[in-house]
């Protein structure tokens, strides 16, 4: 990794004018000690490593038990998304609409260009050019974040692909979404450097949807720092998508194959704590059936030139959350992180290996807590904190599908919305049609449970899982979506169902065991996609019969089975005036065609009740 100084830093000038002198100025008001253009290389990675390892923000893990693998632990007030510091800095404040932070673009940038100016005094400005998606990819889209975290830079060697062949594909003129960094901790002269620094006074993090920029300071975690995740693959990609006519959405990708060798491609949306990850990740429970990765978390979707909606994966890697991720829970999650990762805020063993809540049904005798701490099962504290994470490369995963960097993307036959929710929801509903399933997505909802803020049981809403990630209007979001269903570019769309594996009995118990279980109701829906098995026609959509369903092998009663399926009238009914407060929030930028869904609803139950 070889170090060029501010005066070289026009080295870029020769690939693309404008980026050139956009690095430029920012060197010149961030005030770095060198600027670095990285080459994404392999070599690159490792001497970065190296100097987190010397300055100690890493702790490299056994290599026999984690081989190229570092622990890494942020400072305690710098953990996760700071959603109360994201700002959506549009324009118009109603572009932003109800579900965004706002602030006017102009005062941001004055307020920013305070913050960064100097704010890299003393460190490394690295330019990490990145592509979302695979590189060249008519899906994909580059951008280009400048950063003073070598933390950073590791991260983005593994979540996107980086570097030299970014820049050929950007070429002379190409264009990419501008992304600064910095985690506002300018060094003095000769002064002790921070094993994470950060800045506890001062974060945010802005996104302008108009021209197309991220400016992030303060934090130096995550989704706050990795600029290609949120900030880009959803918040800046969504106003991208809207005004060029593609998706983007928080959705993972997998790819459902039946005992004879027919593959099927579904993508699917859920808040947290919703078995997302899991069902990406599934070992199906039905012999025959298998599950491939093609996506964890975001998919881009464009209509292909056979009219069917092509998604792919822009990542390159997994950002998980560590806590609760096991062999029993998601074999395939662990497997990939055997190697070649970075592991942020959780516990260390003894033997130089990490170890989070859940990771195995015994806790080890001793650990190093996230705080440096020693830590015993009596502590009464949790080893990792409940964000840690583990950060991995996707193509490590033993079930990622042949095509998930196919740059024609995948073509999508189901999309899937679920929450979780004790009662009133089915196992699974199919969506009458494109403008349904959009109403159904509209309204995605889940019960807070006890680790969330807010009384247990709560309904929150999380319209397509999209609610933080937004970059714009969610009731234009809405009509976007409504708009592509009528797309003359399509030709077959994918069809829309609802899950809910979070159905609970009188006495509190799950109806329905989940986890590999759930391939019984893909398996519903794989068949539906070819009209080959039937669904009930009830006010709120489609339902299996429950011999529909395959339960062979499972001890499940019949009775359980026709709770799970069955459409409580009165509780819809109650249900109606949740959704009309929720659409509410949205005034007259609620697109008609939600307005007819839920007069459609009402008038439905009510002829049903009769």
């Amino acid at each position: 990794m070889a170090s060029t100084t501010i005066e070289v830093e026009t080295a870029g000038k020769d690939r693309h004018n404008r980026l050139a002198q956009w690095v430029e100025e920012i060197a010149r008001m961030c005030k770095p000690e060198r600027v670095y253009w990285c080459d994404g290389s392999p070599e690159e990675y490792q001497t970065t490593l190296r100097h987190m390892l010397h300055s100690g923000t890493a702790i490299s893990l056994d290599p026999a038990k984690r081989p190229n693998s570092i622990l890494v632990r942020s400072d305690p007030g710098d953990v996760a998304r700071v959603e109360d510091r994201t700002f959506i800095c549009s324009r118009s404040k109603d572009d932003a609409g109800p579900t965004n932070n706002w602030e006017d673009p102009a005062t941001m940038k004055q307020k920013l260009t305070g913050l960064f100016t100097g704010s890299m005094a003393g460190r490394t400005m690295y330019v990490v050019p990145y592509s979302m998606g695979p590189v060249g990819s008519p899906i994909a889209k580059i951008g280009i974040e400048i950063t003073d975290s070598p933390y950073v830079v590791v991260s983005m060697h593994i979540m996107a692909r980086v570097g030299d062949r970014v820049l050929d594909v950007l070429g002379a003129d190409g264009e990419f979404v501008r992304g600064v960094h910095s985690v506002g901790a300018p060094l003095a002269p000769n002064a002790q450097d921070s094993p994470w620094p950060c800045n506890a006074q001062h974060k945010y993090i802005c996104h302008f949807p108009e021209t197309r920029e991220i400016w992030s300071y303060g934090s130096g975690y995550g989704g706050n720092a990795l600029l290609g995740k949120k900030c880009h693959a959803l918040r800046i990609a969504s106003v991208q998508a809207r005004d060029e006519g593609w998706m983007a959405e928080h959705m993972l990708i997998l790819k459902l194959i039946s005992p004879s060798g027919e593959a099927k491609y579904i993508t699917g949306a859920f808040p947290s704590a919703c078995g997302k990850t899991n069902l990406a990740m599934l070992v199906p429970s039905i012999p025959g059936w298998k599950v491939q990765t093609v996506g964890d978390d975001i998919a881009w979707m464009k209509f292909g030139a056979d009219g069917r909606l092509h998604a792919i994966n822009p990542e390159y890697g997994f950002f998980g959350v560590a806590p609760g991720t096991s062999m029993k829970s998601n074999p395939n999650a662990m497997l990939t992180a055997t190697r070649n990762s970075i592991f942020t805020n959780c516990a260390m063993t003894p033997d130089g290996d990490v170890w989070w809540e859940s990771m195995s049904e015994q806790k080890p005798a001793e650990l190093t807590d996230w705080l440096r701490r020693p830590w015993t099962p009596n502590s009464g504290r949790p080893a990792a904190h409940p964000n840690s994470r583990f950060t991995t490369p996707a193509k490590q995963c033993p079930v990622i599908a042949p095509e998930w960097e196919d740059p024609k993307g995948v073509p999508i036959d189901a999309i899937l919305f679920g929450g979780r929710r004790g009662g009133i929801v089915p196992l699974v509903t199919e969506a009458l049609n494109w403008q349904h399933g959009t109403f159904l997505a509209a309204t995605v909802s889940s019960e807070t449970t006890a680790a969330a803020a807010g009384k247990v049981g709560q309904l929150r809403r999380d319209p397509m899982a999209m609610l933080p990630f937004c970059g714009y209007h969610m009731g234009d979001y809405f009509a976007h979506w409504l708009k592509m269903g009528t797309s003359t570019e399509a030709s077959k769309l994918p069809k829309i169902f609802y899950v809910n594996w979070f159905r609970r009995d009188e006495g509190g118990k799950f109806l329905w065991p989940g986890y590999g279980e759930n391939s019984r109701v893909l398996k519903w829906i794989f068949e539906r996609c070819d009209g080959k098995v039937q669904a009930q026609e009830t006010p709120i959509g489609r339902i299996p019969s429950p011999a529909d369903i395959d339960v062979q092998g499972l001890n499940l009663p019949a009775a359980k089975m026709a709770e799970l399926l069955s459409v409580d009238i009165e509780g819809w009914l109650a249900e109606v005036p949740l959704i009309k407060e929720h659409f509410a929030k949205f005034g007259n930028r609620l697109p008609k065609g939600l307005q007819d869904e839920i007069a459609g609803l009402e008038q439905r139950l009510k002829a049903a009740k009769k």
